[in-house]
């Protein structure tokens, strides 16, 4: 998964009005300009998030989710318990030595994420400065769960980077063997999510959406404002939707 300081479209323009963190609108659905949380649970302790980022919504349809994350955007990230960032540590000891959260921002030029329902992964782009397009990012994940005030779920530590020429490459996999290793992740999972990746490597293949839908042409509302991080960030899903 990308780190909150490593900032390394088909969709119109978005509305505006921004409405804070929201809790669904008709159909249980969000609108355009709408505040939702993006959380990650802990690896280690999937009773607590160690992952949360304020997210505008784009989209939200029954086929897909895209969410914008600003630049600046107030973020909760893992660090180790002495503050050291998680990818300053050894991979040997990255995920047994002790962590806490800590607040920081966005440092990128911005995100857009696309997920749609029951995929075990979410597409991530990134820019350039100047909105020169750089690259999708699959990140494999547990099935996101929604609630009223946004979305959870598990990052699975392996990824797949996707360039505009259309080649790809596995990404994280020392990470995700060294997860193995420390039994954050059992064979059997580790074999499903080999399995998620596999099948997100034939869509991009294939070339279907989102790669195909034009999505990197997108740009967010400049009349959007950039979502708060509220105090109560890791606060227990209130009420769950599918």
């Amino acid at each position: 998964m990308v780190d909150t300081a490593e900032g390394e479209a088909a969709g119109g323009r978005g509305t505006s009005g921004v409405r804070q963190v929201a809790a669904g609108g008709a159909a249980g659905r969000w609108a355009p300009g709408d505040h939702i949380l993006w959380r990650y649970r802990d690896n280690a302790d999937p009773g607590r998030f160690h992952i949360c980022r304020p997210m505008t919504v784009v989209q939200d349809t029954e086929e897909l989710l895209a969410v914008w994350m600003a630049p600046g955007t107030a973020c909760i990230k893992p660090v180790l318990a002495d503050g050291t960032p998680v990818h300053h540590e050894p991979l040997a000891t990255r995920y047994t030595k002790p962590r806490r959260t800590t607040r920081d921002h966005w440092f990128g030029t911005g995100v857009l994420k696309l997920a749609r329902p029951g995929d075990p992964w979410s597409v991530w782009l990134f820019w350039e400065q100047g909105w020169q397009f750089k690259n999708w990012y699959v990140n494999l994940e547990q099935p996101r769960r929604r609630w009223s005030g946004g979305i959870d779920s598990e990052d699975h530590f392996l990824d797949i980077c996707v360039y505009p020429d259309r080649h790809w490459e596995w990404r994280d996999e020392d990470e995700f063997a060294q997860a193995q290793r420390d039994g954050l992740m059992t064979n059997a999972r580790a074999a499903e999510v080999r399995s998620a990746g596999r099948a997100a490597i034939a869509q991009i293949s294939a070339w279907r959406g989102p790669y195909s839908d034009g999505w990197e042409d997108w740009r967010p509302d400049p009349a959007w404002d950039v979502p708060r991080l509220p105090e109560d960030w890791d606060r227990t899903p209130d009420r769950l939707r599918s």
